[in-house]
């Protein structure tokens, strides 16, 4: 145990006042002993930054924070998660606050009418916008017989933007069931209103319509035939006929087809075939080509070409 020692207090004296001189100390300040010096370490300083930042008396901290608040209730209204969660008590409350539907925007579509696309997607104005299931009304539009694509979005406050991708017509096709625009896969679109699109390629037979796109591309490239072909008849699910518009049959291989479209060319166009009694053009032998004429009799109807080798 330590002494405890009693410090003798000294005599005052004469003349001196009883106040405690105070030079070298300053009012108020804390004893230099007692002060402890500020961390330095990585997570001390970043600590400091993160006070900073968030300091909510700075005002550009108060419209960062803001700003992210706003942009996620943005996004949970977006999700459409509110319409799915309080659907049973938010109709008429969304209706009062403006976010009912007052119009929807259709883009894309040529020969989809809009009639159709509002019966499809059964929209009511006023419906409240946070109610609608968006992926419920892609999947009706996506039912009408010329929609190969569509989206369906929200338009705040009171809008529905509706953009549609339509299927591209490539061929009529006659089948069994009647007659039918379909894509160039074959897929059809539609029988109504098929008789407007007598611009495109006819094709005829059991699966003319999922096998006709090479050949047809290829006469394409051959003006004297395509300006003369009517029809593309499918033939026991294997080859093609040639249908022209004046009544000739040209009757073509299982494959290799430019071979003899080449020959068909120059037939047309150097020998003028297509002038004379010709009924039937058989191109499917890979070195002749024989001519049936209107005028021959049943027995010598085939006749080979002298001089015609392919």
């Amino acid at each position: 145990m330590r002494p405890v020692s009693q410090e003798r207090k000294s005599p005052k004296v004469r003349g001196q006042s009883g106040r405690t001189p105070s030079r070298g100390i300053t009012r108020g300040a804390p004893p230099a002993y007692g002060r402890r010096a500020a961390p330095s370490g990585f997570f001390s300083r970043l600590s400091r930054i993160l006070r900073g930042l968030l300091d909510l008396r700075r005002p550009m901290t108060a419209l960062t924070l803001a700003v992210l608040f706003l942009t996620g209730i943005a996004a949970l209204f977006a999700s459409g998660i509110p319409g799915r969660t309080l659907r049973p008590a938010g109709g008429i409350l969304a209706g009062d606050a403006g976010f009912g539907i007052a119009q929807v925007h259709l883009s894309g579509n040529v020969r989809t009418t809009p009639a159709a696309i509002m019966a499809a997607l059964g929209f009511r104005a006023g419906q409240p916008i946070f109610g609608i299931d968006l992926r419920a009304a892609r999947a009706r539009l996506m039912q009408l017989p010329w929609v190969a694509d569509a989206e369906v979005k929200r338009r705040y406050p009171d809008d529905i933007g509706i953009t549609i991708v339509e299927r591209v017509p490539y061929a009529r096709w006659q089948s069994p069931e009647g007659l039918f625009v379909v894509e160039k896969n074959g897929r059809p679109i539609t029988a109504e209103g098929a008789e407007k699109f007598n611009a495109l390629p006819l094709v005829a037979g059991d699966g003319a319509a999922a096998r006709a796109a090479p050949l047809v591309d290829l006469v394409a490239q051959y003006h004297a035939i395509a300006a003369r072909v009517a029809a593309y008849q499918y033939q026991s699910e294997r080859r093609w006929n040639l249908l022209l518009n004046d009544g000739v049959v040209v009757k073509l291989p299982e494959t290799g087809w430019k071979q003899q479209l080449d020959v068909l060319e120059r037939l047309i166009v150097d020998k003028g075939v297509l002038e004379s009694d010709i009924r039937e053009i058989d191109l499917r032998s890979s070195t002749h080509y024989f001519f049936v004429r209107r005028s021959a009799a049943p027995e010598k109807e085939k006749k080979t070409e002298t001089g015609s080798s392919i």
